[in-house]
């Protein structure tokens, strides 16, 4: 079925995404919008906004009721729900589906097995792809006797979770049930399922992850690996393709390992599969699946030369796969810096409030994914990410040196941000050589404490 009007549940950078593929390729937009988002770059350059709610998200963008009603109402044919907010919640398919409404997304199905992290690790098990040595605990005294199986340091982790949330490291056995409580209480606040698990935390381990495609009716295609390495408590702040120095052995079973597991269930439409890389041990194990698109999902553009979006929208319309693996062939690396409304300063704190001067930078190998201009408000109702700044080159020192004179060219005034803190890290002699640990960051922060004179001055 051809879409020709497609709603957008989504807002900031991701919705300009969309509504650019959309424009390239002639389809309608409606986007949702909150009250804090009237006006926003978004709802100016979608074809019709319309407002479903207040600037709260849980009265808007959470609300799979009012977003469906207005999709519906506008004859929407189709339902974008970009990242994050209900993305992968099954209830908003469920209510697509019910309307006659395309969800461009995966099944129902698959979002509430892989929305489960539980679930996610038993279908990885069945599809023969490793996984970080854990269990599933049920009650404090089986917490224990895993833990001390398992032996420490531990994670206790959100079984419904994600975005970090839900996350505690365990270091001392005697801090177990302390931690199994903090753990709960996060994830039940943030997602309504206060069920934990415990899995082994890899000390010296990289983040890498894999995108695919599927076409539903269980071909899958893989479009190369992303390394999310540095990240500052479990969120990501830069990522780059292709992973580097990853052995081109490891790098080969982690795709194949990722179209299996894909394939397996007959997943459909963009996702990623993420993986921890154990050094030490030159061992991968699976992480989890997030049935989306992933915010970093523009270096795999800048290398692959697809507009994800488009295949997306191909593939909710019918259209399967339009490409073969072979026909898939990833060109230098492109790397991603999170450019994000905070205080690196003042231990990262948000920073809400009115851009009086935003400028991007230009030029070869670069570009900006961006829903914020000069005049623009930055509601504290959501995520503090302002813009992406991602920069392509033939090879890795291309791309630095690029990024390097992005960085240099961006500023962002009105508003603290983490332009100076993302220079600072992607001059680190540690990143420039590539292959950085997930620890990474926090061993940065030790030596390098950001300042504030620098964060609140030209770079932002």
């Amino acid at each position: 079925m051809p879409i020709r009007r497609l709603f957008i549940a989504n807002r900031g950078e991701i919705a300009m995404r969309i509504i650019g593929t959309c424009r390239a390729l002639g389809i309608e937009t409606v986007i949702g919008v909150s009250a804090a988002d009237r006006n926003s770059l978004p709802a100016r350059a979608a074809d019709r906004a319309l407002c479903i709610g207040p600037a709260h998200p849980v009265g808007s963008y959470l609300n799979a009721e009012a977003i469906v009603h207005a999709a519906s109402g506008c004859g929407a044919d189709a339902l974008h729900p970009g990242y994050g907010f209900l993305s992968e919640r099954p209830r908003l398919a469920e209510l697509c589906a019910a309307k006659g409404i395309i969800f461009v997304g995966p099944t129902p199905g698959q979002l509430a097995a892989f929305g489960d992290k539980l679930r996610a690790r038993a279908a990885a098990e069945a599809a023969g792809v490793p996984v970080v040595p854990g269990a599933a605990i049920s009650s404090a005294e089986e917490a224990h006797a895993v833990a001390e199986r398992l032996g420490v340091p531990l994670l206790v982790k959100a079984a419904g979770g994600g975005g970090g949330r839900g996350i505690k490291r365990l270091t001392r056995l005697e801090e177990l049930d302390a931690l199994l409580q903090l753990a709960s209480a996060e994830a039940g606040a943030a997602f309504g399922d206060a069920r934990v698990y415990l899995e082994r935390f890899v000390a010296r381990g990289r983040h890498v992850e894999v995108q695919i495609l599927g076409d539903g009716r269980g071909n899958v295609l893989h479009l190369g690996e992303r390394d999310c390495s540095v990240q500052r408590r479990y969120q990501k702040l830069i990522e780059e393709t292709p992973a580097p120095g990853l052995p081109d052995r490891v790098r080969g079973a982690l795709l194949e390992a990722a179209v299996r597991l894909a394939a397996s269930v007959r997943y459909r439409g963009a996702g990623t599969v993420e993986f921890i890389y154990d050094v030490p041990r030159g061992e991968f194990y699976f992480l989890e699946v997030n049935a989306r698109l992933q915010v970093e999902h523009g270096v795999t553009e800048a290398v692959t030369g697809i507009d994800l979006v488009a295949e997306q929208l191909a593939i909710a319309a019918g259209e399967g796969l339009r490409f073969t693996q072979a026909g898939i062939i990833n060109r230098g690396c492109a790397i991603e810096c999170r450019i994000n409304a905070e205080d690196p300063a003042a231990d990262f704190r948000p920073s809400p409030g009115r851009i009086t001067r935003a400028q991007w930078p230009q030029g070869e190998g670069v570009r900006i994914d961006t829903h914020i201009g000069t005049g623009a408000d930055v509601p504290p109702f959501y995520d503090s990410l302002l813009g992406k700044l991602i920069v392509h080159g033939p090879d890795r020192e291309t791309a630095l040196r690029r990024l390097h004179g992005a960085l240099a060219g961006t500023r962002i005034e009105g508003v603290a941000s983490n332009i100076g803190f993302q220079r600072d890290v992607t001059d680190d002699a540690e990143f420039r050589a590539g292959g950085v640990t997930t620890d990474f960051v926090a061993r940065f922060l030790e030596r390098r404490p950001p300042c504030a004179s620098a964060e609140r001055g030209a770079h932002g």
